[in-house]
């Protein structure tokens, strides 16, 4: 048998290529069920990710292949016994500091490739982004124009009184009560 590894060509939807080993690739179900189903003879086209996503998702792909860890299995456990000083934790946390657009086409794209890990970790880095923060900080955030009058903004507030009424009472925001976020 060969010591050299198969490399598999991703080509992103702005015609950019990668070569990346097999593990690494195959952090994404996606990817994994097309080589399994087709082969990887051919360049896998990624139709819904552009190069410069698709190099981030690569880089966080790999670093889990390297660790030799299945993101999901790290990822569960971390959730039993967070440990905020793992190496791979801080890898983490710095690898989620980029542009709001950004992070949200890494949604996107962990989501059409299907790795698990990149779409908790992305996830968990927008809903720490609004916990705590009232809608109009919400709004400031994601840049949301408020499109209701100040008469119908009433009326929702009215209709949906339950709502507010816990947090209204106890001065916090929405994000902090009843939807547990």
């Amino acid at each position: 048998m060969s010591s050299q590894k198969r490399l598999i060509t991703l080509t992103s939807y702005d015609g950019q290529s990668f070569k990346v080993e097999e593990a690494v690739a195959f952090q994404s179900v996606m990817i994994k069920t097309i080589v399994d189903d087709i082969g990887a003879e051919n360049p896998i086209p990624i139709s819904n990710v552009s190069g410069v996503i698709l190099r981030k998702v690569i880089d966080y792909c790999r670093k889990h292949a390297e660790d030799g860890k299945d993101s999901k299995t790290e990822r569960n456990w971390r959730f039993v016994w967070p440990n905020k000083d793992s190496p791979l934790k801080k890898w983490e946390s710095q690898f989620v500091k980029v542009e709001q657009k950004d992070l949200f086409e890494l949604i996107l794209a962990a989501n059409y490739l299907n790795i698990k890990g990149l779409m908790d970790l992305a996830c968990q880095t927008v809903a720490d982004m609004v916990r705590g923060k009232t809608v109009e900080e919400m709004r400031k955030i994601f840049n949301i124009k408020n499109d209701y009058t100040a008469e119908e903004e009433e009326v929702v507030r009215r209709e949906n009184a339950w709502a507010f009424e816990d947090l209204e009472s106890e001065g916090k925001s929405l994000s902090e009560g009843e939807l547990g976020i």
